[in-house]
């Protein structure tokens, strides 16, 4: 203030208009604390933490096609911008790394599990670009469309009208997987493509998720097979909603891959599921699933399904078996 009336009586400024400079003065110094302080606590108070790497936040990432969302990109330790690395697309990007800022308070903890295995020099080099989900719209980006449109109309108004529980319906809108597809593979993998030093083919591409995220990476290998080598779909979602009796979904997904199911010479896919809590509903489809798997000649070699007895539906349960998928679709 002292400073600020000293420069008034060089200027020969009378105290009303010196009294009327300070005011307007002080509330524009009040606006610009307050904006830093905003996109300071902002920036900070949601942004993830990893032990190992880099996180990279592309904050918003607008898009055409879906809402806009939050993308981590996670970079190794090794990461140093010359040597060309894979890419993984993963589902739900804002349970992959820190438990601390997730609403259950559990993470993939992906850092930790593949810095672990580069260590080992178990897995090619790989960034993982975690796409975050919209809570409302979950459900409906998530849930493969082409086979949803398979259904009776009958059917479709009955699976619209699902809901988590009494108060929370399961779709905002109507199934938009086909456009969250389009999001991921005309928007946001380009702007990978260009602004990280990644191998950019087919055979360095993949994708994964669990539950819905199982879904839907199931379905984008099956629609982008020409851009998408691998899937890793852990406890994949095959009810669809939350009740197997009386729910013609499984047959339809059924169907669907009968129908859709990528070649098994230049593809790679990963299921599984737990027989806890919610994953108790996944082994009868699962089972057949696989045996649609054979009939299309997958073998060991580019196919895997694992039950993993006492896990249940969680982040956690996923940590503890995600060096599996990992070392099946990212071996060197």
């Amino acid at each position: 203030m002292q400073i600020f009336l000293s420069l008034c009586i060089k200027k020969h400024i009378t105290y009303d208009t010196y009294n009327q400079h300070f005011k307007l003065f002080s509330i524009k110094m009040k606006a610009i604390i307050s904006t830093f302080l905003l996109c300071f606590f902002s920036v900070n108070l949601y942004a993830q933490s990893v032990s190992s790497g880099r996180l990279e936040r592309l904050s918003n990432f607008q898009s055409k096609y879906v809402v806009a969302r939050n993308i981590d990109v996670w970079l190794p330790k090794n990461y140093d911008g010359k040597s060309k690395f894979s890419v993984l697309y993963m589902h739900d990007g804002q349970m992959l790394f820190d438990a601390s800022t997730t609403w259950n308070k559990q993470a993939w903890e992906v850092d930790n599990v593949m810095t672990k295995l580069f260590d080992e020099k178990a897995i090619q080099n790989c960034i993982v670009v975690g796409i975050w989900n919209v809570p409302a719209n979950r459900h409906s980006d998530y849930f493969p469309q082409k086979a949803f449109e398979m259904l009776s109309q009958t059917q479709q108004d009955s699976i619209y009208k699902a809901t988590r529980n009494e108060k929370q319906a399961l779709f905002a809108g109507k199934i938009n997987s086909d456009n969250y597809l389009k999001f991921i593979i005309q928007e946001l993998k380009p702007f990978i493509d260009k602004k990280y030093t990644v191998l950019s083919d087919q055979k360095h591409t993949f994708i994964g998720g669990s539950s819905m995220g199982g879904l839907i990476s199931m379905y984008a290998i099956c629609e982008y097979p020409q851009l998408f080598a691998g899937a890793a779909c852990l406890s994949t979602h095959w009810v669809g909603t939350f009740s197997a009796e009386n729910n013609p979904i499984p047959a339809t997904f059924l169907q669907y891959l009968q129908i859709h199911l990528p070649s098994p010479k230049n593809h790679k896919i990963y299921f599984d599921y737990g027989t806890e809590t919610l994953d108790a509903l996944y082994k009868p489809f699962q089972e057949k699933v696989d045996v649609i798997m054979q009939s299309k000649s997958f073998s060991s070699k580019n196919w895997l399904t694992k039950a993993f007895v006492g896990a249940d539906h969680s982040e956690k349960s996923w940590n503890q078996r995600l060096d599996i998928p990992l070392k099946f679709l990212l071996n060197k």
